[in-house]
Order: C-alpha cells, then sequence, then structure tokens
C-alpha cells in the first residue's frame, strides 16, 4: 500500500512541482521556491496520514496464543430472544494446553462437557483454528469455525446443523438483566 502511495506522488505531483519550477525559472520568482516546497510538504504529510490509518484499520495477525481465552455468543452481532438463548445455552474455553472445552449450561449451571484439542494451521500470514472433538461431540462442532478478524479483534462463527451459524467472541460469561 506504502508503495502505491509513492508512486501516486511521483505521477500526480512531480509534475506539477516540475511546472511550478520551470515558471519559477522563467518569470524568477521567490514565490515558486515557497510553492514547491508547500506541495512537498502536503505531499509527505498525505502519504504519512494515509499510512498511520492504513496501519491503524489492518485487520489483527492471529496467533495461536491469541486463542486462548473464554468465549461467549455475540449478542451483539444479532439480538433478541434467539441469541439470549444460545448466550445461556452455550459457551467454550480454549486453553493454554491447547484443549478445548465446550459447555452447555442453562445459564450459570454446566450441564454437559465436551472436551477436545486445538491446533492451529498458517497458510496465509494469520494463524486458522482447527479443533478435533473427543466422541461423542456436540453438533456445534462438528466443523472448524470461520474465523473474522477485525483491526483489534476478531470473533468465530460455527455453522450448526441445528441453529446455523453461531457468532462467539471471546468475553466472560455474565447474566443477562433483561
Amino acid at each position: 500500500m506504502f508503495l502505491g502511495l509513492k508512486l501516486l506522488f511521483l505521477l500526480l505531483i512531480s509534475p506539477i512541482i516540475i511546472g511550478v519550477f520551470i515558471y519559477g525559472l522563467k518569470r524568477k520568482t521567490e514565490s515558486s521556491g515557497k510553492i514547491i516546497l508547500t506541495l512537498y510538504a502536503i505531499g509527505f504529510c498525505s502519504i504519512l496520514l494515509l499510512w498511520i490509518i492504513g496501519t491503524l484499520n489492518q485487520k489483527k495477525v492471529l496467533e495461536k496464543s491469541d486463542f486462548y481465552g473464554e468465549y461467549i455468543i455475540d449478542r451483539d452481532y444479532f439480538s433478541g430472544k434467539q441469541a439470549d438463548w444460545q448466550y445461556n445455552n452455550f459457551r467454550f474455553e480454549i486453553k493454554e494446553n491447547d484443549s478445548i472445552y465446550f459447555y452447555v449450561t442453562n445459564g450459570k449451571l454446566i450441564k454437559e462437557t465436551y472436551k477436545g484439542a486445538i491446533s492451529t494451521v498458517a497458510p496465509y500470514q494469520s494463524a486458522r483454528l482447527k479443533i478435533k472433538m473427543d466422541l461423542p461431540t456436540h453438533h456445534v462442532l462438528n466443523s472448524n469455525p470461520t474465523i473474522y478478524r477485525e483491526s483489534w479483534d476478531f470473533f468465530m462463527v460455527f455453522n450448526s446443523q441445528k441453529f446455523h451459524n453461531m457468532y462467539f467472541r471471546k468475553g466472560e460469561w455474565k447474566e443477562i438483566e433483561y
């Protein structure tokens, strides 16, 4: 991206600067030098600003350690009774020993626990989660999640046969206040 900004600067600003320089030589004015310096300053500030914005908006590059933690249903992505029900009935935890514990719950009470192991693959720059569950397993964990990266965070979407897409995000489970 940064190379593209340099090329844009060279292709757009440089002909203008050359034109102002030639005009200044013919007219023998000092103002053309100030205009040239101003154009370079504007170009430099524009490139710097675009680089900063691009850096802040880059998607998070995930490593295996980023997956460790507790996950709950993301009720902000889709809200309503179904999201609240899923939130109160499903959550999971990935521990640093590369184990995953999927909990079927009734609010605070854990009714069933499904265990498995995780690993990551990095076919691209960012790691992707692979889950291998012990049998029997829960239908939510029949396939690996799709990872959606954001600027500072990420969330996982599991494709459940019964509930379709289930959105999980890192967080601590708390009782819902209605």
